[in-house]
This record gives structure tokens, sequence and C-alpha cells, in this order.
């Protein structure tokens, strides 16, 4: 081994090893060290939360909007159910209202909330136990009363779509029976008191129709 070849193995032993030992190690500690963040999907506009800055029926209550969110950002949105959102849907004035729930009022009242816990300069409990002036809540309550008002409208959202889709299956499957075992009979009078249901309803069941008779 010549002199040369022993300084760079010495050099790689005592220098290089040690070095990238000691920046994995520090990396290692960070990451375990590191407080945990909360990020919804739905909502990127509130950003990554340290955990242990919300409270925890606030957290549960933030999850609960972005998986009811999510799902009603898809049913008003996708209008042409091809699974995403773009300019070929034609949204309407309750999917507008989704989106700013989200995008704004949501983020803006973790936000405040955020502020008044960070005045304290103990555990954070001045934003959990101080009644806001002129009120009869503390801060977390506040925020709790709006997340409450935005779940609850949710589930209304949600409701509605349901038994809306439901009675589309029922219209179709009557309309279905009546065609099979009367293909004679005029449907539009019998079933239906709106023409574009019928339209609609027919169009889909002759579709049925002929792709079994192929």
């Amino acid at each position: 081994m010549t002199q040369i070849t022993a300084i760079l193995v010495m050099f790689v032993l005592y220098g290089v090893l040690p070095a990238a030992g000691l920046y994995l190690g520090y990396r290692g500690i960070k990451k375990v060290t590191a407080p945990k963040m909360l990020a919804y999907k739905a909502m990127p506009q509130l950003g990554y939360i340290p955990e242990k800055s919300l409270p925890v029926d606030v957290k549960a209550a933030l999850t609960q909007i972005n998986e009811k969110g999510e799902k009603l950002r898809l049913i008003y949105g996708d209008t042409n159910n091809d699974g995403k959102i773009d300019d070929s849907d034609a949204v309407n004035e309750t999917y507008i209202t989704i989106q700013n729930l989200m995008d704004k009022h949501v983020p803006q009242a973790v936000a405040d909330y955020r502020r008044l816990h960070d005045l304290d300069v103990g555990d954070g409990a001045l934003a959990d136990n101080t009644k806001i002036k002129h009120s009869d809540v503390t801060g977390k309550e506040a925020l709790l009363d709006i997340l409450g008002t935005i779940n609850t409208q949710f589930d209304e959202l949600l409701n509605a779509s349901y038994h809306q889709d439901g009675q589309k299956l029922l219209v179709t499957n009557r309309y279905l029976q009546q065609r099979f075992d009367n293909p004679n009979v005029d449907i539009d009078t019998q079933l239906f008191d709106h023409a574009d249901e019928v339209e609609t309803i027919k169009k889909l069941a002759d579709d049925t129709v002929s792709k079994d008779m192929r």
C-alpha cells in the first residue's frame, strides 16, 4: 500500500465515516423529536398544523368536515360524472358554497383560534378556558360552534343527495318494470309528471335494451 493510498483510507475511516454517522444520527433524532403535523387533503389552505396545537375534539371535527366535504365536492361539482371536476362541469351555487366553506371559512376560523391559543405564554389554556368578552363562550367553544354548524350542513346535504339519487333509482326501476311487462303501454302518462324525467329514463332503458339485444 502506497503512502497516498494509506492517507486516503485513513481519511475515509476517521473523517468521512464519522461525519456521515453524525449527520445521519442528527437527521434521525430530528425526525423522531419533530412535532407530528396534521394535514387535511380536501382543505389544503389549512396547511400543516402541529398536532398538539389543536384539541382532540377540534381535530375530530376537522377530520369529519374534510371527509364529508371531499364527497360533497364530487357530488355537486362533478356534474358530468367523469370522476373529476373541471371546466366541462356546470357547477351550481351549492358547490360554490361548499368550496367557500372549505377554502375560506374553515381555515380562517382555525387560524383565528390558533392566534388565541398562541397568546397564552403557558400551555394554551387561555383559548380553552377563558370566556370571550361580551359572550358566554371560550375561543375553543366558538371554533367548535363554527365547525359544528358546517358539519350539520354537510350532513343535510349528504342526506338530501342520498334521497335524491334514491328516487332516481326508484323511478328507473318503475319504468323498466312497466316497459318490460307492458311494452306497448304509453309510460309517459302513467308514471311521470315531468317530461324531462321521462326522456332521461326512457333513453337509459332504451340503451339498456339495445345492448341486451346485441
